[in-house]
């Protein structure tokens, strides 16, 4: 068996899991988005933003835009991670495939 095709074929599998790792993290803090966007919509009150050790007053018009923007760009890089999944798992299936012929000579 070739060796250097299993080492290829565990690095795919490590960056896969890296990837898995970040959209987990991305999906976390675009459902906290999503819940900051809710109790934006919701709130009657002063709205304020923590920055650092601040905490800052600021309008709801302008929170609200910052969270659609954040919500997007986490949208996006989403989209991105799990575009670069289906291309690592394309080539890591095709490894596999040739391991397995290669095996079964």
């Amino acid at each position: 068996m070739d060796n250097q095709k299993i080492q290829e074929m565990q690095i795919l599998e490590q960056n896969i899991q890296n990837l898995l790792l970040q959209k987990q993290a991305f999906d976390m803090e675009l459902s906290e988005t999503k819940s900051a966007l809710k109790e934006i919509e919701n709130a009657k009150d002063d709205i304020f933003k923590i920055i650092g050790q601040l905490m800052i007053k600021t309008t709801q018009s302008k929170i609200k835009q910052e969270l659609l923007n954040k919500e997007k760009i986490l949208s996006l890089r989403i989209k991105t991670i799990e575009k670069q999944e289906i291309h690592l798992t394309e080539q890591l299936e095709k490894l596999r495939e040739e391991i397995m012929k290669q095996s079964k000579k």
